[in-house]
């Protein structure tokens, strides 16, 4: 990676994160859809990122968000299985491609099926994570499922229109 590439990385860290925690945080669509903006911090770093740089990246960023919401790691735990997963799912739906060139994960060089279906898998392993660690208990399994695909919905249509209102 280039030291342009670092500088934008850190600087689209910076905005996921302030973005969650002073805007994004009071969105809540009807007690069920939450938007968790900052798992594109994860989700947007180049391919040849190594793991363990990943798995520290998604620690820093899940701790950060647990910080300001006073949840005790639940974050940082589903954003690190997010992070672990990262490499097999892209395996599973970029097989051929990832061999050829250098795999960007943006909109505008996947297209719109490919980046869909990457951001929502991913999302709905973070947000599954996330909600059923916050129900504690397999009596709230159904309110958890619901708030899970409110939710994935909600941040994977976020991130789409904000890939698709931005340039590079």
């Amino acid at each position: 990676m280039t030291l342009r590439e670092i500088i934008t990385i850190s600087i689209l860290f910076l905005l996921y994160l302030t973005l969650q925690i002073l805007i994004v945080r009071n969105l809540v669509i009807f007690d069920y859809g939450f938007c968790f903006l900052y798992v594109a911090c994860i989700l947007l770093l180049p391919n040849e990122i190594s793991q363990t740089v990943l798995l520290l990246l998604a620690f820093a960023t899940g701790i950060i968000v647990d910080t300001f919401y006073n949840t005790l790691g639940m974050h940082a735990a589903a954003t690190v299985l997010m992070a672990y997963l990262r490499p097999l799912i892209v395996r599973v739906q970029m097989g051929q491609r990832m061999l050829e060139s250098r795999v960007v994960f943006t909109l505008q060089e996947l297209g719109f099926a490919d980046f869909f279906k990457y951001v929502i898998v991913l999302v709905l392993i973070h947000h599954g994570v996330l909600f059923l660690i916050e129900a504690g208990s397999i009596s709230l399994l159904v309110p958890s499922l619901l708030r899970t695909l409110a939710s994935a919905l909600f941040t994977t249509l976020s991130i789409v229109l904000i890939q698709f209102f931005t340039r590079n």
